[in-house]
C-alpha cells in the first residue's frame, strides 16, 4: 500500500514537472536590441474594427464569442463591398452636386475586431468597465465647442490639423495610439538614448527621449513631448505638453477631447514574433472624472509603410475655404455637427 502510494506520489510529481516545465516553454522570450534592450523594432499595424467606445449593441460586455464576431465582421465587409469603386465612365456630377467622400478602394481600417490576451474584444476601452469615455460637465462641453468650430471656414487655422497635413488625422501619431481611415502601419526604431514611432499616416516621427527630464521650461510640441524607460521587456513612455491645437482628436469612432497638460502613459510588450501588446492610460482632471485606460494588439505586417504626401497636389483646403466663401455669398449657412452623431 505504502508502496502504491510513493508510486502515486512520484506519478504526480512527475506530471507537475512536465506541466511546469511545458509552461515555461510556451512563455515568451522577446528578442534584445545589441545594447540590451526589448526589441520592438519592425513594421506594425494597429489596424482594427474596435471602437474606442463600446457601442451600445454589446450592452456593456468587453467580450464576445468567436460566432459573434464573425457575423459582425461579414457584415462590416458586406459594407465595404456595396461601396466599391464608382464607374469612371459615369456623367460627372451637376454644380453644387454631392460629389461623396472616398470610395472604399482607399479605404483600410482593418477587418478584423481587436484580439487581446485571446479575448475578441467590443471596446479598446478597458477602463472604465463600461467602456464609455469619463467626461466631466466641463469636458462635455469642451467637446462640444471644438465639434461646433469644425462647422467654421473663416480660415485655414480652424481646419482639423489633418485636413491642414499639420499631423495625421485622429491620434494615429498618439499618444495614445488609435486607429483611422487608413495608414495605420507604425515603424519603430531603437537606439540606445531614443526611439522612434514612425506613423505612416503623416508620417508623424514621434520621438521619445530615455531616461531624461522634462525641460524646466515646458513646450509644447506636436504629438507632446515624450520620455521613455524600460522595465523588464516593456517600454514605458509618459507624455505631456502637447499642443493646444490638438486638444481635439477624431478619426471614424474614435474620437475624444484633452487639454495640453493631459498626460498619457503607454506601455509596449512584445508577446510574441507578431505582436506587440499596446497599453494606455490618459490623465486629464481638466476634462474627465477619472483616469481612463485601453488596450488593443500591434500586429507585425510585412507591408511597407508609405510616404504620405499631404501637401503635394492637395487642392481640399483652398476649395473648402473657397466653398465657404461662395456659401457666404449665397447667404447658405452651416448647422452645427452634433458630437454625440
Amino acid at each position: 500500500m505504502k508502496l502504491v502510494r510513493i508510486k502515486l506520489v512520484c506519478g504526480l510529481l512527475c506530471s507537475l514537472s512536465s506541466a511546469q516545465l511545458l509552461a515555461a516553454e510556451t512563455v515568451y522570450i522577446s528578442p534584445r536590441t545589441e545594447f540590451g534592450a526589448p526589441d520592438l523594432q519592425g513594421t506594425w499595424s494597429i489596424a482594427t474594427q474596435t471602437n474606442l467606445e463600446r457601442a451600445a449593441r454589446f450592452n456593456g460586455q468587453l467580450t464576445i464569442t468567436a460566432e459573434e464576431a464573425l457575423r459582425i465582421e461579414m457584415m462590416f465587409q458586406a459594407v465595404f463591398a456595396s461601396d466599391a469603386p464608382s464607374d469612371p465612365n459615369r456623367e460627372a456630377p451637376e454644380a453644387g452636386e454631392n460629389v461623396g467622400g472616398y470610395n472604399t478602394f482607399w479605404m483600410d481600417p482593418g477587418d478584423r475586431l481587436a484580439l487581446v490576451n485571446g479575448e475578441i474584444r467590443t471596446s479598446i476601452l478597458v477602463d472604465p468597465a463600461d467602456g464609455q469615455l469619463p467626461y466631466s460637465e466641463q469636458g462635455r462641453a469642451n467637446l462640444a465647442a471644438a465639434m461646433r468650430s469644425r462647422q467654421s471656414y473663416d480660415g485655414p487655422e480652424v481646419r482639423p490639423l489633418g485636413e491642414r497635413c499639420v499631423v495625421g488625422f485622429g491620434s494615429s501619431g498618439g499618444p495614445p495610439k488609435l486607429p483611422v481611415l487608413y495608414n495605420n502601419n507604425t515603424q519603430i526604431v531603437q537606439t540606445p538614448d531614443y526611439v522612434v514611432l514612425l506613423a505612416e499616416m503623416n508620417h508623424d516621427a514621434r520621438i521619445v527621449r530615455l531616461n531624461a527630464d522634462y525641460p524646466q521650461s515646458s513646450f509644447n510640441p506636436w504629438l507632446g513631448d515624450s520620455i521613455g524607460h524600460y522595465e523588464d521587456n516593456t517600454l514605458i513612455v509618459e507624455t505631456t505638453n502637447f499642443h493646444p491645437q490638438q486638444s481635439m482628436r477624431s478619426s471614424l469612432d474614435h474620437r475624444f477631447f484633452a487639454s495640453p497638460r493631459m498626460k498619457v502613459t503607454e506601455r509596449f510588450t512584445r508577446i510574441s514574433d507578431d505582436v506587440i501588446h499596446y497599453q494606455f492610460t490618459v490623465e486629464d482632471p481638466e476634462n474627465y472624472t477619472q483616469p481612463w485606460s485601453g488596450e488593443l494588439p500591434m500586429n507585425k505586417t510585412d507591408e511597407q509603410v508609405y510616404e504620405y504626401a499631404c501637401h503635394e497636389g492637395n487642392y481640399a483646403l483652398p476649395g473648402i475655404l473657397a466653398g465657404a466663401r461662395r456659401a457666404e455669398f449665397e447667404g447658405i449657412e452651416y448647422a452645427p455637427t452634433d458630437p454625440g452623431q
